[in-house]
Parts: structure tokens; C-alpha cells; sequence
């Protein structure tokens, strides 16, 4: 059984971690913990994975603590940054446990992380893209960090085809075109009656492609992060991965 912990366990995704968790019959909840907390029962001894869905006021520190108790850890907060994720690497390098194991998801539903892959794959072949996500208006982050992670994906993917910049002449917007991450059009909705959406937007001349992908419910990621939960619990992840495309062999 995979002693596993949860870390954010009465949020909205954290609660629905403890029920998939309760749920499987290769898994057992080993703590439920929430704000305030004492992280420090967390330890090896009671625990194989942490699953940290907090905040990302919180996360960092959270994910700092659960290393330094040599805990491997998979994380679903989103608001990572190029800066945050090179302190979880300085933390592994100096963890207690030689193979210890972070894992990070910008998103946990199969749905987005195959259009994440399939936007990629698409990119070198049109001019154009722009991205456009769309969340409940309880969301604390925007753009959220798929449509970060996916505009990124597009850009990297644009520069080795050796594309040139996404045309746009545009002289004054007042901010309407969406942030700008590696030279792509990002654009966050925040809208009553949303869960988590995505699309993905390419042009050439005369034609259009659209990639979407839609989570309706919050039980859509519970899939993928008892995915990453029984990958971290069986070893040979050492290190910090991110992406639940790493797990997907594609």
C-alpha cells in the first residue's frame, strides 16, 4: 500500500485528493492536513508521497519543509516560477534521501496535457497562436500555469523550427492583449460557471486550428494525480519533473 499524505486536504482540489485517495485499492491516507497545520508529522516513517494542493502563497514553503523531512512530493499548486523551481532543485540537491522526488503539474487532467502536446507538435507549422484559458472566478492565479506551461511549450517549439516572431501590429492595446509569455498572446477569462479551460489558437492564411480542452469537474484531475502518486512511490524519479507528460510516455 502507498502510505500517501495530504497537504491542503479541505481546499477544493485538495478534498477531492483524499477522497480519490480513500478510493484506491493500492493507496492509504496517511494525514489530512490543512492551514495551520503541523507539516513536521510528515515523515518517511508514515508517509511515501505527499500531495501538496494548497495555495501558491504557501506552496513553496510547504514543498521546502516536506524535502527537508525527506518526503517525496507531488505537487498541483500552480504559481511556479523559473526562480521557485530552481530553490526546489537547490533543496533535493541537498535533501536528506539521495533519490528523493518532487513532481509538479501545471495541470493533472489527461484532456489538457494531450493539448498541451498536441499544440506543441502543431506549432512549427503555422504563423500564429495565441492561447486563451478560462477559469471559475475563485482562481487566484492568471494566467493560470497551463496556459504559462503551454505558451511556453509553442514558443520553444517555434524558435527550433526557426519561426519568426507571431506577427502583430498592434500599436495601442491598454493591456487587452493578454500577456505576452515568450512572444505569445496569453488571455485569462474569469467567469461564473467555469471550471478549468483551455484553447489553443493557430492561423495561417486561410485556415485555422483549434485545440480545446475542457474539465468540467475537479474529479477530471484525480486520475493524474494518482498517476504521478504511484510514479514517485515506485522510484527512479529522483530529482524535480514537471509535467504530467513525463508520465505519459509520449
Amino acid at each position: 500500500m502507498i502510505r500517501v499524505s495530504v497537504v491542503g486536504a479541505k481546499g477544493r482540489m485538495g478534498s477531492h485528493v483524499v477522497e480519490a485517495v480513500n478510493g484506491a485499492e493500492d493507496m492509504q491516507l496517511a494525514f489530512a492536513l490543512d492551514a495551520g497545520d503541523d507539516l513536521s508529522v510528515i515523515t518517511p516513517g508514515n508517509t511515501d508521497v505527499a500531495v501538496e494542493f494548497t495555495v501558491p502563497s504557501a506552496t513553496l514553503d510547504n514543498v521546502l519543509a516536506l524535502i527537508a523531512q525527506g518526503v517525496d512530493v507531488v505537487v498541483g499548486t500552480t504559481g511556479w516560477t523559473d526562480e521557485r523551481l530552481d530553490q526546489i532543485g537547490v533543496a533535493l540537491a541537498g535533501a536528506p534521501r539521495a533519490n528523493q522526488a518532487v513532481f509538479i503539474a501545471p495541470n493533472f487532467a489527461i484532456s489538457a496535457v494531450l493539448a498541451d502536446h498536441f499544440a506543441k507538435l502543431a506549432a512549427p507549422y503555422f504563423e500564429s497562436a495565441e492561447v486563451v484559458e478560462l477559469h471559475h472566478p475563485n482562481k487566484v492565479d492568471a494566467p493560470s500555469g497551463t496556459a504559462l506551461h503551454t505558451a511556453q511549450a509553442i514558443a520553444q517549439a517555434r524558435r527550433d523550427a526557426g519561426l519568426a516572431p507571431v506577427p502583430d501590429n498592434t500599436q495601442t492595446d491598454g493591456g487587452s492583449r493578454g500577456q505576452v509569455v515568450d512572444g505569445i498572446h496569453v488571455h485569462a477569462v474569469r467567469l461564473r460557471g467555469l471550471n478549468a479551460h483551455e484553447e489553443v489558437l493557430m492561423g495561417n492564411a486561410g485556415e485555422q486550428l483549434t485545440i480545446r480542452a475542457d474539465s468540467f469537474d475537479r474529479i477530471s484531475f484525480m486520475p493524474g494525480v494518482l498517476l504521478a502518486v504511484r510514479k514517485l512511490a515506485e522510484g527512479g524519479h529522483a530529482g524535480l519533473t514537471v509535467g504530467l507528460d513525463r508520465f505519459l510516455d509520449l
